[in-house]
């Protein structure tokens, strides 16, 4: 998909990483996510999953063991790191520096934010389409 960046919308962009994080939430944790939201800002990707948790994490979380609850988090994190990081690449094109994660027990949610290399590159939303005709401005 490399080469499609050029092609693509920011917005597009975000929501193919939006379904790919939530795929891999359902593949590699049997979490299925109410709802992934990315957003690119320059070298920058924000991710914020709501219900990322799984179910042992939450069992933990609600019987005393939030420590332990973040221990899990933070493993699993760092056991998904290189997926994600291959996502990301794989969808934008370039490379990420730097993966910053967490989590709150309370709400359930996981932040990432990823340093990317370079900004990636992607079309303009408001460029006009090759089958719009062109408008004279008088």
């Amino acid at each position: 998909m490399t080469g499609e960046t050029l092609e693509s919308t920011r917005g597009k962009l975000e929501r193919s990483l939006s379904q790919g994080f939530q795929a891999l939430y359902r593949s590699q944790l049997g979490q299925q996510t109410s709802q992934a939201v990315c957003h690119l800002l320059d070298n920058k990707l924000i991710i914020v999953i709501q219900n990322g948790l799984t179910q042992p994490e939450k069992l933990l979380a609600q019987n005393g063991h939030q420590d332990l609850a973040l221990q899990v988090r933070s493993q699993l994190e760092s056991v998904l790191e290189l997926q994600l990081k291959d996502l990301i690449k794989e969808v934008l094109g370039v490379g990420v520096t730097d993966l910053l994660s967490d989590a709150t027990l309370e709400t359930g949610r996981t932040g990432t934010i990823a340093i990317l290399e370079s900004p990636p590159k992607f079309r303009d939303s408001s460029s006009k389409s090759k089958t719009q005709p062109e408008t004279s401005e008088s």
